[in-house]
């Protein structure tokens, strides 16, 4: 699909009723959104508003899922960075940039959809039935899709439904993890029953049923994890069973296959839209690079937050296009790999560099970086799209449900989608797969793809892992104990202070 990305962030605080004639103004008046929304068109760009919030959510995953994880151990060397906190554990991060992002830009995207709706219950008839029933579906699968993206970054929160005055949204608290999940299931139900199974030209990349599908599957194998005795994205629900036919209406459809390269699934050549796109991605974020004549770049910026600028200069590049600093792949991590696993070499540079005058040996991720296609203008401005749900994904989400007691599937199936895996990272295959060991397929496949700290909060043993991981990793002594209270984020400071009273902190902060 081509995108464009129109980029504003604005709390929940300060939305307001509309939005601009071009969609990349805060918004301004209750008059505007009524005199835009009038062609197919007008709703088609709102609707690619809504989309346009995506841009950073890899970004995010980057920063408050792996560096969080035990997957980097992301103590800087040359002064306190923004991740620094993350990382270590710290309680004081009310009004870290990357909290504030997540919070503030998911809200965003729910305002847009929200408006999006508004105007399509008030002035659908205007467009074909058929887009407009569309529309409210993508609508309502992106609304779901930030919702899901906060509950598992904050736990409790105010559900909107509707474009809010700023008197409405002052008085509007946090609603139950329960509540706000039943939300996010009826908007994925009925994204599932109306939206089409695929597009066809400028429309690829939009959401899918399949991608809604795969979504709800997850909202239910979240729920399924443990509570850690606070309100988090774990209810304890043993919904394994919900998951597995929507895994199984995915893969019963052909449309989507394990490549059998694993480089191949992040190569820039192979990725929507295309005459084929990659099978693997069933939803992507969509990115455009080298747009000329434009203010802005629509390009990613996520291929190079892990990524050191030392590293680049070594390539030829002056335009610092990496990290302000290395933020290394932990040595656990590290070790974990089979010495001949492809992904090993693929995901991470294990290859020492001269760095100021001295080697640089330790390990980080490059999984997204091809230096013949850095951008000649902004390191904001890569031409990669981001594979937000992935085939192999949803097999071995699958295959964890079936090793939870989900009827439907035997044991074997699970061996041979484990070996499938570890076929194409040139390993041999296993029998016997155990959730553990599954755990760590994952760990190794998914590597900087945002799934990590993810998986630990649903298997369990999210407090068990990192508190032996910082015993054996932390040689600066900087990261703190985890805690179940920090299995989610702290609610914003900004959000605090907008409303004193409205919010109660999360427990732990």
């Amino acid at each position: 699909m081509k995108k464009t990305f129109f980029i504003s962030t604005i709390s929940l605080i300060l939305l307001a009723t509309s939005c601009s004639k071009d969609l990349n103004q805060v918004p301004i008046s209750s008059g505007t959104t009524v005199t835009f929304y009038q062609s197919p068109s007008d709703f088609i760009q709102g609707i690619n508003a809504v989309y346009s919030d995506l841009r950073g959510y890899p970004d995010r995953l980057a920063n408050l899922s792996e560096i969080r994880s035990d997957n980097i151990y992301g103590v800087s060397s040359l002064g306190v960075r923004d991740w620094d906190p993350i990382n270590n554990f710290q309680k004081a991060i009310t009004g870290n940039v990357y909290v504030e992002e997540a919070w503030s830009t998911d809200f965003n995207g729910i305002f847009r959809a929200n408006t999006e709706l508004d105007q399509l219950a008030k002035n659908g008839s205007l467009i074909p039935q058929g887009l407009a029933t569309r529309l409210t579906a993508e609508a309502k699968f992106l609304r779901a899709f930030y919702y899901f993206d906060l509950v598992k970054y904050f736990g409790k929160l105010p559900i909107v439904d509707h474009p809010l005055l700023v008197p409405e949204a002052n008085a509007l608290g946090r609603s139950s993890v329960s509540d706000v999940y039943k939300f996010i299931i009826d908007d994925l139900q009925y994204a599932i029953a109306n939206l089409p199974a695929t597009y066809t030209g400028v429309d690829i990349g939009r959401a899918t049923k399949y991608a809604a599908e795969a979504t709800l599957g997850l909202v239910y194998m979240t729920r399924s994890g443990p509570t850690y005795g606070v309100e988090g994205p774990g209810l304890g629900l043993n919904e394994w069973a919900l998951a597995v036919p929507l895994f199984n209406d995915i893969i019963a459809s052909g449309l989507f296959a394990m490549n059998t390269n694993y480089a191949n699934i992040f190569s820039y050549s192979n990725q929507s839209p295309t005459t084929t796109g990659n099978k693997e991605a069933i939803f992507d974020v969509m990115y455009q690079s080298g747009i000329s004549g434009t203010a802005s770049t629509y390009g990613a910026t996520y291929p190079w937050q892990l990524a050191p600028n030392s590293y680049f200069k070594t390539k030829g590049d002056t335009k610092s296009n990496g990290s302000l600093e290395m933020i290394p792949v932990s040595n656990d991590l590290l070790n974990d790999y089979a010495a001949t696993d492809v992904r090993k070499s693929f995901n991470m540079n294990t290859t020492p560099f001269v760095d100021a005058g001295s080697t640089e040996s330790r390990p980080f991720f490059k999984k997204w970086l091809d230096f013949t296609k850095i951008p000649t203008t902004s390191r904001f401005d890569w031409g990669i799209n981001f594979i937000a749900i992935r085939y192999t994904d949803v097999l071995l989400l699958k295959a964890e449900c079936v090793l939870h007691g989900a009827p439907g599937s035997q044991l074997t199936d699970v061996d041979a989608v484990v070996s499938q895996v570890r076929t194409r990272a040139g390993l041999t295959s296993i029998v016997g797969v155990t959730l553990d060991q599954l755990l760590d397929e994952r760990r190794k496949e998914l590597a900087d793809e945002g799934s990590r700290w993810f998986d630990l909060q649903r298997s369990g043993k999210l407090l068990t892992v990192m508190n032996a991981w910082i015993t054996a990793e932390d040689y600066k002594h900087q990261i703190s104990p985890v805690v179940a209270g920090y299995i989610v984020y702290p609610v914003p400071q900004s959000q605090l202070d907008a409303a004193p009273g409205l919010y109660t902190q999360n427990t732990g902060y």
